[in-house]
């Protein structure tokens, strides 16, 4: 059994009768009561938590019921994500109300932490967590956008390890998984009219060791994709865990995979793209696409499989990139050139910005949202975007303020590649130290924001670019535990940075780290890394002090 106040993230309250909570348990006489709408964490609660415990969670009413519904006094407080879960109901075990069938299921969420850190195992050990506290728990989000973006292109993720890390999206009560599927380094969606994508584009010969100046390579081939079926299987996957996803295709930089399958793409009259491969290192590429009608069509063809691969029911808006976009190549192009005074643009950003444009009007028109990062405002952005600032704060306060929706993801603060802390052991060290502290002192909405400007500030995510982190155990060991802490920023009502609680945060996670175990998640150790998590040797590209406010 947990302590009420051990939750993460914290919620807005929790009352316990007494100085301490008593508790109850569940045991065999325990049953599900799932209203209408709440089928869904229904079948969770009996996979998970039927799974820990032992229990079989059958059908029925009564007074040791787990009762699930959907309150429609909860929504109107709180909005559809907001739930109340009690455990001194007369008539009941426990009942979870939600604002809507995503705020049974975070409800749900809080009563597996309730169960204690034995909850989160496959399989129960002994009889299983069966104990809960006395308690009334009401909470609601801060952002209807909590995220994590998770890069599969750079080194490929396996379709098992991306529900997993869905899984612990939900465990965290994060709702938005940016699927990013495609760079220079391989292609990871399966594209029928296209096959070259991924029998071409999929694989490189080898990768790059350490941050792009090492001077090592892993000589391993590298790639893999993703079927339709595992695409479709992903996003269901996630639909039933309350988690949006956005897929990516990137466009026009971040493309020499695509371009190396199908070289017709790239600026032919200015290189030759028949001799390009997959990217093996890191860095931004000059390879970007041609501004053609011919790269449009094909685009629009990636597009029509990804919109049905992705529904608008669970995937409204789409990514297409924008980022890091040399211009080099279309100065040199006459083919480029004559796009430009044909369009009757002033220059290569505005050329840009008419890919953009183009892609905003087509996706629009098949009612999504186009989302891209913050570059995509040069050259004028269309009204219906929404904006990714990665950059720092700059980009989305200039986008909110002219009306556009963002989402704050600065790179200062949250990438989540960037290292951990100072010192030699951490592997393979980027970018400025961002601490457990940091991230939970990190706050999405900038100051001196007008009011009008931060309701356009859909929430917050959290990056992961994966050029240093060619397996599984690495991406948890740069992700986590900062997740936590970044989960409790985009959900709970926390105070300003400088008024965070964070050595009440840090004793909750003693908590969480014994979630983390029993989940088998290979995070860094509060004493820093094991000896199996460094990378003696490998260079990476430190910055050193404060990260600047940007």
């Amino acid at each position: 059994m947990t302590h009420p106040t051990d939750l993460i993230p914290a919620p807005l309250s929790a009352e316990y009768p007494g100085s301490a909570p008593g508790s109850f348990p569940l045991d065999e006489r325990t049953t599900l009561d799932a209203g209408p709408g709440t089928e869904s964490t229904a079948r969770w609660l009996r996979t998970a938590l039927g799974a820990a415990t032992g229990l079989p969670f059958a059908d029925g009413t009564g007074s040791r019921a787990v009762r699930l519904r959907i309150s429609e006094e909860v929504a109107r407080e709180h909005g559809p994500e907001a739930y109340r879960l009690t455990t001194e109901s007369p008539d009941a075990a426990v009942v979870i109300e939600g604002g809507g069938p995503a705020g049974v299921f975070w409800g749900a969420q809080t009563l597996r932490q309730l169960l204690g850190p034995e909850a989160y195992r496959a399989a129960a050990v002994g009889e299983g967590p069966r104990d809960l506290p006395y308690v009334t728990v009401e909470d609601a989000p801060r952002f209807g956008w909590r995220g994590l973006m998770l890069d599969v292109s750079r080194h490929f993720t396996p379709k098992e390890d991306v529900l997993r890390y869905l899984d612990l999206l939900a465990a965290h009560k994060l709702n938005v998984f940016h699927f990013h599927l495609t760079d220079d380094q391989g292609w990871r969606i399966e594209i029928k009219r296209h096959p070259r994508l991924t029998e071409v584009g999929s694989w490189r010969a080898r990768s790059r060791w350490g941050h792009r100046a090492s001077p090592l390579w892993d000589e391993t081939p590298h790639g893999g994709f993703y079927t339709q079926d595992d695409i479709r299987e992903i996003v269901a996957y996630a639909a039933e865990r309350h988690i949006t996803v956005v897929p990516e295709i990137d466009l026009p930089g971040h493309s020499q995979a695509a371009i190396s399958a199908y070289p017709e793409l790239g600026n032919t009259d200015v290189v030759d793209t028949a001799a390009l491969t997959v990217w093996d290192t890191w860095g931004v590429n000059p390879n970007v696409l041609a501004p053609t009608e011919a790269v449009l069509r094909f685009y629009e063809g990636v597009f029509e499989e990804v919109l049905d691969l992705f529904p608008a029911a669970t995937s409204p808006f789409v990514h297409v990139g924008g980022d890091e976009c040399p211009k080099d190549q279309w100065k040199a192009s006459p083919a480029a050139q004559a796009r430009i005074r044909e369009l009757g643009l002033a220059d290569e950003d505005e050329l840009q910005s008419w890919f953009i444009r183009h892609f905003d009007r087509w996706l629009t028109a098949r009612g999504r949202r186009l989302i891209g990062w913050d570059e995509i405002l040069e050259g004028g952005l269309a009204d219906g975007a929404a904006v990714s600032s990665w950059r720092g704060y700059g980009g989305g306060i200039a986008a909110a303020e002219a009306g556009h929706d963002v989402v704050m993801c600065p790179e200062q603060h949250v990438y989540l590649d960037h290292r951990q802390a100072p010192g030699e052991d951490e592997p393979m060290p980027i970018g400025y130290v961002r601490t457990l502290e940091d991230v939970y002192r990190f706050e999405p909405v900038p100051p001196g924001l007008s009011p009008e400007a931060a309701a356009h500030i859909l929430g917050t995510q959290a990056n992961v670019w994966t050029e240093v982190m060619q397996n599984r155990a690495r991406v948890d060991y740069q992700v986590f535990p900062r997740l936590a802490a970044f989960a409790e920023v985009a959900w709970s009502a926390l105070p300003a940075p400088e008024a965070r609680d964070y050595p009440g945060f840090e004793r909750r996670m003693r908590t969480h780290y014994r979630r983390l175990d029993a989940l088998g998640v290979d995070y860094r150790p509060p004493a820093g890394p094991h000896p199996r998590q460094r990378r003696p040797g490998v260079l990476g590209r430190p910055l050193e002090g404060t990260p600047p406010i940007v």
